[in-house]
């Protein structure tokens, strides 16, 4: 998305104040993460309001932070005098609703993944931020991540060749609730967690996925069926020049948190991830014993922070986000395309995925 007059006119803005006024809207997990890194950390920025429907959280979370604003709802946070910018972090669900009231307020935008459930809100948001002028990003933090940044740059550079194949490992050391499991809410297992893999395979192979067929599962949390999830999920990919991708998304990861990724190309492979979050070993009669990492926050701690930091440096230079709209439609529409194969049984093509 390239900046509009309209957005060089509110960048003119942006230049002269000392820092970027940002809002969270969302004060769940994430939320508070990022809103603790703007209030105290992200040079150039600072938090001046926060938005959640709970009292009770935006209660506990005035005890964290100074000088900040606080607002049961994104509207009310909106109307925040010399607002610049927010960072939208609500159920994904909400995202169609926060994203197009902050477009008509003419507030830049970073939207946490996934852009919203379907292909027409998704359409919709994109629409409401192009007519606005603003900036949109959306969370996809892997990109940011300074093991995939290696791995890139190492394929850019032609070091293992062209790639052909793509293994994506994601396992979660146990399931979420079921409220937030539910399909309705984050899209299920393989959009809410698949989508960064699905970003990653285009992104690394440098080419779009042309059709995918999935099968899915609830062999270790039958539960998640109640609410129409699974805890399990192999996704194939082929793409339009041939290569291949292999996407596997688990809640069912009980020994901690595992993300890896096997890049194969024609002169060499590269592997990202690791298991062990302390380079210490212990050696005994019993045999040898590493910790594990835990969860994401752990894993991509950095990385998170860092896309935030990229949010606020292209706010200030005037720059498009590495991460566009297209890649954030895109790797939603393989999502719904594996989701369909899931429950349809059969290859989907990408392409016939449309507005839904």
């Amino acid at each position: 998305m390239k900046l509009t007059k309209i957005a060089q006119m509110y960048r003119g803005i942006l230049d002269k104040v000392t820092k970027l006024h940002l809002g969270v809207v969302g004060l769940g997990r994430m939320g508070q993460v990022y809103a603790k890194y703007v209030a105290s950390q992200l040079n150039g920025a600072k938090l001046v309001a926060a938005a959640d429907q709970r009292a009770d959280v935006l209660q506990a979370f005035k005890d964290a932070v100074s000088e900040v604003a606080f607002y049961p709802n994104h509207y009310d946070l909106l109307a925040h005098p010399n607002l610049h910018g927010i960072i939208v972090t609500t159920p994904t669900h909400t995202h169609r609703e926060v994203v197009i009231a902050a477009a008509e307020a003419g507030k830049h935008i970073f939207c946490e993944k996934p852009t919203a459930l379907t292909l027409k809100a998704t359409d919709e948001m994109l629409e409401a931020v192009a007519k606005a002028g603003v900036l949109f990003q959306v969370g996809f933090m892997r990109r940011f991540d300074e093991a995939y940044r290696q791995a890139y740059a190492q394929i850019a550079a032609g070091v293992i060749g062209a790639p052909n194949l793509i293994k994506c490992v994601g396992r979660d050391a146990g399931r979420t609730s079921l409220e937030y499991a539910d399909p309705a809410v984050s899209g299920g297992l393989i959009i809410d967690m698949g989508i960064h893999d699905f970003d990653l395979v285009r992104w690394l192979m440098g080419d779009e996925v042309e059709r995918v067929y999935a099968e899915a599962a609830s062999l270790i949390y039958p539960e998640l069926e109640q609410v129409g999830d699974v805890d399990s999920a192999l996704v194939t990919l082929r793409c339009k020049g041939g290569g291949l991708g292999n996407v596997e998304v688990s809640r069912a990861g009980l020994y901690g948190y595992d993300i890896q990724c096997e890049i194969v190309g024609s002169k060499g492979a590269i592997k990202v991830g690791y298991l062990r979050q302390t380079p210490i070993t212990i050696l005994t009669r019993d045999g040898a014993q590493h910790d594990i990492v835990p969860h994401f926050p752990q894993r991509f701690g950095a990385a998170y922070t860092r896309q935030i930091e990229h949010f606020a440096d292209c706010l200030h230079a005037g720059r498009e986000p590495l991460v566009t709209s297209a890649d954030a439609r895109a790797a939603l529409q393989i999502g719904i395309a594996a989701v369909r194969s899931q429950h349809e049984g059969r290859v989907v093509y990408v392409d016939d995925v449309q507005h839904d």
